[in-house]
């Protein structure tokens, strides 16, 4: 990689790092942590709902999504869990919206 854009890279993940939502989704992030088997809990229901939201549309994908929330309600409903799962949701948005932002200004199809 071209040492230029290595260094504006390495400044720019510094800068996305100082941020309120990367902050507040470490903090949380951490927090989930302390309990294992909510942290395994936590995940699998992450997995579970990225499995159903890359699905292609079908008749029965409000279906899943219900089943997937009873099966996880207590997950859910966790305010530990919940505020993490918020958290992330905020930072994997901050990230698309850079991703979109860069691949407009370069112009990239």
């Amino acid at each position: 990689m071209n040492l230029s854009i290595e260094k504006a890279t390495l400044q720019f993940a510094a800068d996305i790092k100082n941020t309120e939502i990367y902050k507040e989704y470490r903090k949380n992030l951490n927090n989930v942590k302390q309990d294992a088997e909510l942290y395994e809990k936590t995940n699998e229901y992450r997995l579970k709902s990225f499995e159903l939201q890359t699905l292609e549309q079908t008749d029965d994908l409000l279906d899943k999504i219900d089943r997937l929330e009873q099966e996880y309600g207590a997950i859910i409903d966790n305010p530990v869990a919940s505020d993490f799962l918020r958290a992330e949701l905020s930072f994997c948005r901050m990230m698309q919206d850079i991703n979109n932002c860069i691949t407009t200004i370069l112009d990239f199809e």
